[in-house]
């Protein structure tokens, strides 16, 4: 268990009394750090600084412009990498992956028609506001180094274009989401550890045998210390090493703003990750790279963090957040922050506001943790001092009051990284069996949120996860490189079947840009190409396939709304087993909006919906006909007795089977 440095609360008041009476002592607080941060100009690098005045005139009008978010289809795009439109705002602009490339929000407007064609409701773009523009020889393209929270990036355009993207989009029924990161600056300052007032790297000990160890340090980057990074020379340790925040206006390390973050007391200032296993480097440790770490249990850092992105929202009309790095932060920071955000919002109008977090993380339980409702939510929250009641208290006790009483709610979604590893990867690409399919969802309501949050989407979580089957973070789906599928004669059919999957499952699909023309890079950066190099082709064969799975998504209201209920699923894989790969589910019910989904995820034999003479089984009545409406001619199947249906379906492919009488010509 890890030690709170706030001291637990030792009343047994009760929750509501406790917020009552901690709200008034909080209050003072709470204005002046409104104050503080409204103070920070919000700086518009093509119009210079504007004060707090200018700022709060320029807020505008905001409105809900989602009904479901189940029915929207989300496409993440990485800004710098999407299209150029203003060269006048490219700056270190290169060739290379790990460097800017110069693509911007009016880029992205101009190419809303692109997206519109394809399918696209929704724009999940990368971080708005400004960065450590380089570091160590790479660039801040991807917009996670922020250096200034309440000044936009210079590199993507002002706010003028950035309101017009979001203009346009709403114009033609597009949402925007933005991606924010509260866990974490950029390479802003190191630690003193030798105190000669410069940043070095150095080594300590010989090596040699019966000598001391060979220790490398970089007071850019220093290894994890549970007790906070240590100065030290030769001589020995001397406490905690000194940060000294870098002053490089050529490449933006500067001091970070709003002025609050200039407060040393406000990092954890504890070093590196090296084991994401142990709790405390997870939550409190420098992301590797020299990202420092935000000490978010503090109350100011809560607070400031709703003002600060609050404000985006209000001064561009802003759909939702997806959120950086969940999994790195206390649960109960995400309480206060993802409540207080919605009563904001609320007030001004904005409801249906939809936040969904990101957990690089294969653990189902953990990704789920940050929508469950009950607290603690996780034994990570239990060790971290989860406790409703504290949360309620006073700052005193250890407490952080916001508008209302904190209750359980966190996120409305998480992004699905669970589902990334044990279908994605383990059955489409590499063709595992695919009862790990109906394992993963057979956990959701348990490891899930079962009910919507207050003031939320109105659904929940459990109906909002955010499905995706690559993403920037990690290889594309069809790289080829070691560990590649079995799937390496056709990978592109592989890839199709993957994506009907995405596009008909329960949940929001997510397309990572660049699928639609092939692209095909490996790890970070090579999976970050530039999309003009396709000449934006909306005749590529997978622009088309995406483009027809969308129009049905939306055309059959089964496949957005409907519950999901699997029909087969195996652990056979063998060339001899007659079921081996076939997965199959239905969406909807019996006698209302249906459709049955049967994919063969095996790459190499016919796969049939039955084993040991015993064949699948539906809801349907017998008679009911069945149209594949994805294969050309219109492929029919009738169900049989006690419902009993039998599909056959070649290597690699899919069928979507509707009722015949619920058909769509044309789709």
């Amino acid at each position: 268990m890890i030690t709170m440095f706030r001291q637990r609360s030792r009343h047994s008041l009760r929750r509501t009394a406790l917020w009552r009476t901690a709200r008034a002592v909080a209050g003072r607080t709470a204005r002046a750090m409104v104050s503080a941060v409204g103070a920070a100009a919000l700086a518009l690098p093509a119009a210079g600084c504007m004060s707090s005045d200018e700022a709060a005139a320029q807020k505008i009008a905001l409105k809900a412009h989602v009904s479901d978010w189940r029915e929207e289809i989300i496409y993440q795009v990485l800004v710098d990498r999407f299209a150029d439109g203003d060269p006048g705002n490219n700056t270190r602009v290169s060739s290379a992956l790990g460097r800017w490339h110069g693509g911007d929000w009016k880029g992205l407007e101009d190419r809303l028609p692109y997206l519109e064609e394809l399918g696209v409701t929704a724009l999940w773009i990368s971080p708005i506001v400004k960065n450590v523009d380089t570091d160590a020889g790479f660039d801040g393209y991807h917009g996670y180094w922020t250096q200034d929270f309440t000044a936009l990036n210079p590199h993507f355009g002002d706010l003028a274009s950035l309101r017009r993207l979001v203009a346009s989009a709403h114009g033609r029924g597009m949402k925007v989401i933005l991606d924010v990161v509260t866990n974490h600056v950029g390479q802003l300052f190191y630690y003193d550890i030798n105190q000669n007032g410069q940043p070095d790297e150095f080594v300590y000990g010989s090596g040699a045998p019966g000598q001391s160890h060979v220790v490398h340090v970089s007071e850019y980057d220093p290894d994890f210390d549970p007790r906070g990074v240590q100065a030290r020379t030769s001589l020995g340790e001397s406490g905690p090493a000194p940060i000294v925040f870098r002053y490089e206006p050529a490449t933006n390390h500067l001091p970070p703003l709003p002025e609050l973050f200039q407060d040393p007391d406000v990092y954890n200032r504890k070093g590196r990750i090296f084991d994401f296993d142990d709790i405390d480097q997870l939550v409190h440790g420098d992301f590797p790279g020299g990202l420092k770490d935000i000490d978010t249990s503090r109350c100011d850092v809560k607070r400031a963090m709703v003002d600060l992105f609050v404000r985006w929202v209000e001064l561009t009309d802003v759909d939702g957040f997806r959120i950086d790095t969940m999994k790195h932060v206390e649960h109960e920071f995400w309480r206060y922050f993802t409540q207080n955000v919605r009563l904001r919002l609320k007030e001004r109008g904005k409801t249906n506001f939809f936040m969904f977090g990101e957990a690089f993380d294969g653990r189902d339980d953990l990704i789920g943790s940050f929508t469950k409702q009950e607290v603690p939510a996780h034994p990570h929250d239990e060790a971290l001092g989860g406790d409703l009641e504290r949360e309620n208290s006073s700052e005193e006790e250890g407490g952080c009051p916001g508008e209302a009483p904190i209750t359980g709610d966190m996120v409305d979604g998480v992004v699905y990284f669970s589902q990334y590893y044990q279908v994605f990867r383990d059955v489409f690409r590499d063709a595992l069996g695919t009862r790990r399919i109906e394992d993963l969802w057979d956990a959701r309501e348990s490891h899930y949120g079962t009910e919507p949050n207050a003031n939320g989407t109105g659904l929940p979580p459990t109906k909002t996860l955010v499905n995706f089957l690559d993403n920037h973070d990690v290889p594309r789906f069809l790289y080829a490189g070691p560990g590649a599928s079995p799937f390496k004669a056709d990978p592109e059919a592989a890839l199709r079947n993957a994506l009907l999957f995405l596009f008909t499952e329960d949940g929001i699909p997510c397309l990572y840009y660049g699928t639609e023309q092939g692209f095909s890079g490996g790890n970070d950066p090579a999976n970050r190409e530039p999309l003009w190099i396709s000449g934006y082709d909306t005749e590529h064969p997978l622009f088309q396939w995406i483009k027809r799975l969308t129009g049905l998504r939306r055309g059959y209201r089964a496949l957005t709304v409907g519950e999901q209920t699997v029909r087969w699923s195996t652990d056979r894989t063998g060339g001899s087993d007659e079921d081996a790969g076939i997965f199959a589910f239905e969406r909807g019910e019996a006698g209302g909006d249906y459709a049955l989904v049967v994919l063969n995820t095996h790459p190499k034999k016919h796969s049939v919906t039955s084993f040991g003479g015993v064949a699948m089984t539906t809801d349907l009545d017998p008679g009911t006909v069945l149209v594949d409406v994805l294969s050309p001619e219109n492929k029919t199947y009738t169900v049989g007795a006690s419902g009993a249906l039998t599909v056959k379906l070649p290597p690699v492919s899919g069928a979507l089977l509707i009722p015949e009488e619920q058909v769509v010509q044309g789709l």
